[in-house]
C-alpha cells in the first residue's frame, strides 16, 4: 500500500548520548498546523528534525546461549541481550541505528509503530522497503519520532527472528511538556514473549514443508523469565519492588508471534491511560488483553502495606480445536518488608472469553485533544473492504500434508495469498523496476457471501491466489478499511497491522459487516492504534488519511 508522491532517503545526523531519565516538569502538547503539499512537507520535516536531538545506536545482530526448562540452546540476539536493548528517546528526536549482522541468517528490523515520515526506507520489512541485512553486512537506519510519544517497540522483520529479537521504544514527551495522568514514582518496562525450545527458523521451516499450523510455544515469558509454574524455573521470575501509597508506569508490549495475551496483576487495578503510543481516557481494570504487536501504558497504585503478588500473562484464544498453551507466565510484585508468605496468583477470563475482549477494546478511547495526528474523517475519498482469513491449498502431488483436510495451510486477504518479491517492492517504485508488483490489490473481496460462515469444503474450495499484488492510494485521502473475518478454514480474531500510519478504530462487531452500522460508528473519540485485533468472526472499521509517502506493508 503506498501513496502517489515522490520519497526522499534517508539522511546522516550527528550522534549524541542518549538520555534515560525523564523529566519532571511538562505541559499540555499543542495541535500541529495542517501541512499541505510535498515542498511544504518536506520544508517542515528539515526543520523537526533540526530541532530534536540525534540519539545514535549500535545493534550488534549476535547468538547467545540461554537455558529454559532445564534445556539449553542458541537465540539470536541484539547484544547479547534478551530482551534486546532500549531504544530512550523524545519526541521529535532523531534515532540513527547501525545494524550489523553477526550471525548466518539474514535480517532486517522494524520499527514498530513508528510512522517513517519521510523515512520509509527506514522501515523495515524484508522486500517490502528493503532487502535483508546479510551476514557480515552493515546497515544504518535514520528516522525521526516527528509527533509520537509514548511505548512502541522495535523487532527483527525476516521470519521468525522477532520471536528473540525484539526491544522496546520509550519516547517521551518534550521538555516542559506533562503527562495526561499522575506523574509516577517509577516506571517499567515489561514485554511478554513466547518461547521454543527448538529454533524458531527450523520451526518455520517445518511449517513450510509440512503445510500444518505453528506450534505452540513451550513457554511464555515475562522480560525472558518463565516463572516458576515451569519445569527448572523456580528462579527465573521477573520482579519489581514497590513502595506501599506509591504509582507506578508500567510500559506493556506484546511481542509475542502468535497469542493474545492477558495480563494481570493479583488484587491491584490497572489503570490504562495509553494504546500503542497514544493517550487515552483512563480505563481502570483488572485485566488486560493485548494482540501481537499491541502496547499498553498502565498505571498501579500500590494498595497493600506488605505481601507478595504475581503479575501473569496468559494465552487468549478464540480458535476452536486450535492448541495453545495454557500454563501462564508468572512474574512478582513484591512490596517492602514483604511478609513471608506465598505470592498470591492473580485471576484471568477463561481463555475464549470472547466478551471480556470485546469489553475492553470497547473501552479503549482517545483521550479528547491528546492525539496529534487530526480528527476522524467524516468524508471518505476512498473505500476497501478487505476480507482476511486462513486458507486451505491443495498438497502437492506425492506430498504428505497436515493442514485441513490433507491440505496446507495458507492465509490470505481478499482471498489473495501475499508473494514476495525478489527485490524490495520500495526499490522496484522507486527505481521504476517493472515486474516486480502489480498495483492491482482489489478494492473488494472476488464475491459477496456469507463471509463468518461459508459454504466449504476444504482444500478443494478453499484455495487463495497468489501475488505480489499491492494497493496505490492517492496523497492525502482519506481512506477507510472494513476488515473482515472469514471463517473458510475456521474463524480466530486477527491481529492487523499498518506500517506508516496510525488509524482510528471506528467500529468493530460480530457477524458480516452490514453498512448500515457505519451510523453508529464512533467518531468523537475513537482509539488511535497502529495495530487491531480483527474479532474472530467480525469485522473492525479503520480509518487513516494517506499523508505518508511510501510503500506500507498491511
Amino acid at each position: 500500500m503506498f501513496s502517489r508522491l515522490e520519497m526522499e532517503c534517508p539522511r546522516n545526523s550527528n550522534s549524541s548520548r542518549c538520555r534515560k531519565a525523564y523529566v519532571e516538569s511538562r505541559r499540555s502538547v499543542t495541535a500541529a498546523p495542517v501541512l499541505c503539499g510535498l515542498i511544504i512537507l518536506q520544508l517542515f520535516y528539515v526543520v523537526a528534525t533540526a530541532l530534536g536531538t540525534t540519539r545514535n545506536y549500535n545493534f550488534n545482530v549476535q547468538t547467545k546461549n540461554v537455558t529454559k526448562l532445564c534445556k539449553t540452546r542458541t537465540i539470536v540476539t541484539i547484544n547479547g541481550q534478551y530482551p534486546g536493548p532500549v531504544i530512550y528517546a523524545e519526541e521529535g528526536d532523531h534515532i540513527v541505528v547501525k545494524v550489523t549482522n553477526l550471525v548466518t541468517s539474514n535480517l532486517t528490523i522494524h520499527w514498530h509503530g513508528v510512522r517513517q515520515y519521510f523515512s520509509c526506507w527506514s522501515d523495515g520489512p524484508a522486500y517490502i522497503t528493503q532487502c535483508p541485512i546479510q551476514s557480515g553486512q552493515t546497515f544504518t537506519y535514520n528516522f525521526t519520532l516527528f509527533q509520537q510519544k509514548g511505548t512502541l517497540f522495535w523487532h527483527a522483520h525476516v521470519r521468525w527472528l522477532r520471536a528473540t529479537v525484539h526491544g522496546a521504544i520509550i519516547i517521551y514527551p518534550q521538555l516542559g511538556n506533562a503527562y495526561p495522568f499522575p506523574f509516577p514514582y517509577e516506571e517499567h518496562t515489561i514485554i511478554l514473549g513466547e518461547f521454543w525450545l527448538k529454533n524458531e527458523e527450523d520451526i518455520r521451516s517445518d511449517i513450510l514443508q509440512n503445510g500444518g499450523g505453528p506450534p505452540p510455544p513451550d513457554c511464555y515469558v515475562i522480560n525472558g523469565h518463565a516463572g516458576p509454574l515451569y519445569p527448572c524455573s523456580a528462579q527465573d521470575i521477573y520482579r519489581i519492588k514497590v513502595i506501599p501509597g506509591k504509582t507506578y508506569l508500567l510500559r506493556l508490549i506484546n511481542a509475542a508471534l502468535n497469542d493474545e495475551h492477558f495480563f494481570s496483576i493479583a488484587n491491584h487495578l490497572l489503570t490504562v491511560v495509553e494504546a500503542d503510543g497514544e493517550y487515552t481516557e483512563p480505563y481502570v481494570t483488572t485485566t488486560l488483553v493485548m494482540a501481537p504487536g499491541q502496547t499498553n501504558n498502565v498505571l498501579v497504585l500500590a494498595t497493600k502495606t506488605a505481601g507478595k503478588y504475581y503479575m501473569g500473562m496468559q494465552a487468549y484464544s478464540s480458535s476452536i480445536n486450535v492448541p495453545f498453551l495454557k500454563l501462564p507466565a508468572l512474574g512478582v510484585l513484591e512490596y517492602e518488608g514483604n511478609l513471608p508468605t506465598p505470592p498470591v496468583m492473580p485471576v484471568f477470563p477463561a481463555s475464549n472469553d470472547t466478551d471480556f475482549v470485546t469489553s475492553f477494546t470497547t473501552n479503549t478511547r482517545s483521550l479528547a485533544h491528546a492525539n496529534m495526528t487530526g480528527n476522524v474523517a467524516t468524508k471518505i475519498d476512498r473505500h476497501l473492504f478487505i476480507t482476511i482469513g486462513l486458507n486451505a491449498q491443495k498438497c502437492s502431488p506425492g506430498q504428505s500434508c497436515q493442514g485441513p483436510n490433507g491440505g496446507r495451510f495458507g492465509a490470505s486477504m481478499n482471498n489473495i495469498s501475499f508473494q514476495l518479491p525478489a527485490i524490495s517492492i520500495l526499490q522496484a517504485y522507486f527505481e521504476n523496476i517493472s515486474g516486480v508488483y502489480a498495483a492491482d490489490f482489489p478494492d473488494n473481496p472476488p464475491s459477496t457471501l456469507n463471509f463468518v460462515d461459508p459454504p466449504n469444503d476444504p482444500p478443494f474450495n478453499t484455495q487463495s491466489m497468489v501475488g505480489t499484488r499491492v494497493s496505490v492510494l492517492e496523497y492525502n485521502s482519506n481512506v477507510q478499511i472494513i476488515l473482515q473475518d472469514t471463517g473458510i478454514v475456521g474463524t480466530e480474531n486477527h491481529p492487523i497491522h499498518l506500517h506508516g500510519f496510525s488509524f482510528y478504530v471506528v467500529g468493530i462487531g460480530f457477524g458480516n459487516y452490514n453498512p448500515t452500522t457505519a451510523a453508529s460508528f464512533n467518531l468523537k473519540n475513537p482509539p488511535l492504534r497502529n495495530t487491531i485485533a480483527v474479532p474472530a468472526g467480525g469485522w473492525a472499521a479503520i480509518r487513516f488519511k494517506a499523508d505518508n509517502p511510501g510503500v506500507w506493508f498491511m
